[in-house]
């Protein structure tokens, strides 16, 4: 078990365990500022980072940006670039970036030694080579309390300095522990644009709150979002929950990131708002609801700061170094991964095998090679067994069958974890649940709540405890029948959020959060079965509407943008996967139907979105749902008529010739800063770029082709194959007007 989740306290250790607990993380140990005089600077220079401490702050120093602990305890990041330093952070005095709350208050008084600190050697961590500082403080309020914090920062990761925080009881009394928070920053664009308003910058938020909304957004005045992570959500029916716990500001010239750095999910917040001041403040929330006894230490998550030039991407791409530093590794794609594929969910809930058999002639003459028998083919969640009214007998197998025949492979839908009960209905049909076998065989197995009730997980089904090994036994059973005995030839997993914790006794959990963390063994068989029996295979996560899981992020070969709400969201969350898990990853744009989305209620939507150019332009993989030859009963709009099959068969033989899925995005544009909204592909020695307006906004002017070698380029509308003259790398802007997108390719010559 991982030691952040159930070894945050420490009891009845020696008079100084924190000093022997850092001994077992550093090579050397330097005391600084011993019986020096105020204000004596002292200066540590270990691998290429650079230590100043002085009675008023710590300051580390990187080959690109400055991290600077103040008197008052606030961590405050710099950007360093051409000679100058940018900031976003705007501390106050009382504004300690990491406290505690007890009893109802705030402790944010303690006080610092800071000419006298210890600076060591990182060694055995995230990197090879880098610096660690540990500062120790008293509050004033409560004398016992005694705060050690550490910062580290790594030569390899130059902008990113990790801080880990514990707490000692030094004296005979109970200190309650209510919240503890990390990372408290209080932000001011005018400090790097004094013209700008201070909340006047666009953000990114890893928190899946609720299906559809928008990740990367502008902060306003009146700005407020909670950002709850690995929290199963009941605003709606969906009932979604997980996320990423990392949340990014930036302007044109810096942006500042904090997150948490654990491999391992945890239940916290990441709360943003925009003070009356029009100041952002962010901070990192823990609720613990304990008593810290004398003697006893308490230890937060290890949460990290970073500072960036840029947008999104560049926090999203070190938050995954950093983890991948620290044991996080990810599947690597399969060519399969970058096939289009066209999903049987445009004939709905109730589909026939004549219906899905019958679409295999025009896939075949569209030349798409994979597709998804989707939901509703099962007779109960859990169970994961044909539904005997739409596929008797051996029927699932026969339709994999004439699929393979045609050449076209073929992933199924299906949800881990989750099982009926007998308890609420059908988010999507509303037929009450039943009481599914693996529910009535072993109800042991449930995940239950503090009241001892089954909890709920997404769509108000009852969850199978992730952490028990039969569980996971389960789980592996069941991929094997998918893709061994049924031959499908990978998975389409679904409705993937988090789980609740789990209160069972049963289990004999060392933490409630034991489930939680669980979630990434049972992905992890899913991908490992899979790829054993099939190693030429696909498993793609879906978070419907929401960002992914760190839980199960690592276990799937194909992200998918997750029921995108526009055209605009299938590019944002492209360009977040491909900083997540590289340039090069298979990111599936979902059915090109979502790119126009209109709801007729929170459940039934109409889809009649046409946008391929927002998924081929940055590097998605191409997906679709028509319904052929015109018999889809839920979703007529998705039917593929003889208007829009013209529109279809050209996009996806554009895709098949272009394959820029396995070129490599190049975050060369600043999202929300440069216009028109741009993206940029490199593959084969030729660049490829993409330039997006509002619909029904055209859009003319100078567009700058970024990030071509030197060298004369030709350049060509893909789209059309139309020449638009040539353009020198040393003068690469150039004269255009386009509605919509204007799709570019930059072919040396």
């Amino acid at each position: 078990m991982n030691p952040s989740l159930n070894c945050r306290f420490f009891s009845n250790l020696p008079s100084r365990p924190l000093v022997l607990l850092a001994l077992l993380a550093v090579t050397t140990i330097t005391l600084v500022g011993c019986n020096k005089r105020a204000n004596t600077k002292n200066v540590i220079d270990i691998s290429r980072i650079r230590v100043v401490s002085d009675n008023s702050s710590v300051v580390l120093t990187t080959s690109s940006a400055e991290f600077q602990f103040l008197q008052n305890g606030y961590l405050r990041a710099s950007l360093l670039r051409d000679g100058a330093r940018s900031t976003l952070d705007d501390s106050q005095p009382g504004a300690d970036s990491e406290y505690l709350e007890s009893g109802g208050k705030q402790i944010r008084d303690f006080q610092f030694d800071l000419s006298r600190v210890a600076i060591s050697d990182v060694s055995g961590g995230p990197s090879a080579h880098g610096k660690r500082v540990e500062i120790v403080g008293k509050s004033a309020s409560i004398p016992n309390l005694q705060k050690t914090i550490s910062l580290e920062a790594y030569d390899e990761l130059p902008n990113v300095v990790v801080t880990g925080v514990t707490y000692k009881n030094t004296g005979t009394t109970v200190v309650s522990l209510d919240q503890a928070v990390s990372q408290s920053h209080v932000l001011n664009a005018a400090n790097s644009e004094p013209n700008a308003a201070s909340y006047s910058m666009w953000s990114f938020h890893g928190s899946s709150e609720a299906w559809g909304k928008d990740d990367v957004m502008q902060i306003t005045k009146k700005f407020d979002r909670k950002n709850p992570m690995q929290a199963v959500m009941h605003n709606d029916e969906n009932q979604t929950g997980g996320g990423l716990p990392i949340v990014a500001f930036w302007i044109r010239s810096v942006g500042e990131a904090v997150g948490s750095a654990e491999t391992v999910p945890l239940p916290m917040a990441i709360p943003v708002h925009t003070e009356d001041d029009g100041r952002v403040h962010v901070s990192i929330v823990n609720d613990e609801h304990t008593q810290l006894q004398p003697g006893q230490v308490y230890a937060t998550p290890r949460t990290f700061l970073a500072v960036f030039r840029g947008d999104f991407y560049e926090p999203l791409s070190l938050y995954s170094k950093l983890l991948q530093q620290r044991g996080w590794s990810l599947a690597k794609q399969t060519d399969s991964d970058y096939q289009a594929n066209w999903c049987g969910w445009g004939y709905g809930m109730d589909f026939t095998p004549k219906q899905m058999l019958g679409t295999i002639p025009k896939l075949k003459e569209l030349g798409i090679k994979w597709a998804t028998l989707d939901v509703r083919w099962f007779n109960a969640r859990g169970d994961w067994q044909p539904r005997k009214d739409t596929l008797p007998d051996d029927e699932i197998e026969r339709v994999v069958r004439a699929y393979h025949d045609a050449g076209i492979k073929l992933t199924l839908w299906w949800i881990p974890i989750v099982a009926e009960d007998g308890r609420g209905k059908d988010i999507l049909d509303h037929r009450p649940y039943t009481l599914s076998n693996v529910v009535r065989d072993h109800p042991d197995w449930l995940i239950l709540d503090q009241q001892g009730k089954p909890a709920r997980a997404t769509a108000d089904l009852a969850a199978l405890c992730p952490a028990v090994p039969e569980v996971q036994a389960y789980t592996r059973a069941l991929t094997k029948r998918f893709i061994q005995d049924w031959d499908f030839d990978g998975s389409k997993l679904d409705f993937s959020y988090t789980v609740p914790a789990c209160y069972n006794p049963k289990h004999h959990h060392k933490s409630p959060n034991d489930s939680i963390a669980a979630m990434a063994d049972v992905y992890r068989i899913v991908l490992d079965t899979t790829r054993s029996l099939k190693p030429d295979s696909v498993t793609q996560a879906c978070p419907c509407g929401t960002p992914p899981n760190l839980s199960w992020l690592p276990y799937i070969d194909q992200a998918v943008t997750a029921d995108p709400v526009g055209a605009r969201q299938v590019r944002e969350r492209t360009k977040m996967y491909k900083a997540l898990l590289g340039p090069n990853a298979a990111i599936y744009g979902d059915h090109v139907e979502l790119t126009e989305v209109k709801f007729v209620n929170t459940l039934q939507e109409i889809d009649n979105g046409q946008d391929f150019a927002s998924e081929v332009g940055v590097g998605a993989v191409l997906g679709t749902k028509f319904t052929w030859p015109g018999y889809g009963p839920k979703l007529k709009e998705v039917e593929l008529t003889r208007e829009k099959e013209a529109h279809w068969k050209k996009w996806v033989g554009i895709y098949n010739t272009q394959m820029l899925s396995k070129g490599t995005f190049l975050n060369l544009y600043t999202y929300g800063y440069d216009f028109p909204e741009a993206y940029a592909i490199e593959k084969d020695g030729n660049m490829y770029y993409a330039f997006y307006t509002e619909k029904g906004k055209p859009w003319s002017g100078q567009v700058e082709l970024r990030g071509l070698k030197p060298g004369h380029y030709q350049l060509t509308d893909y789209e059309n194959g139309k020449a638009m003259g040539s353009v020198d790398s040393q003068s690469p802007k150039i004269p255009v007007s386009f509605s919509e997108h204007l799709l570019l390719e930059a072919r040396p010559h």
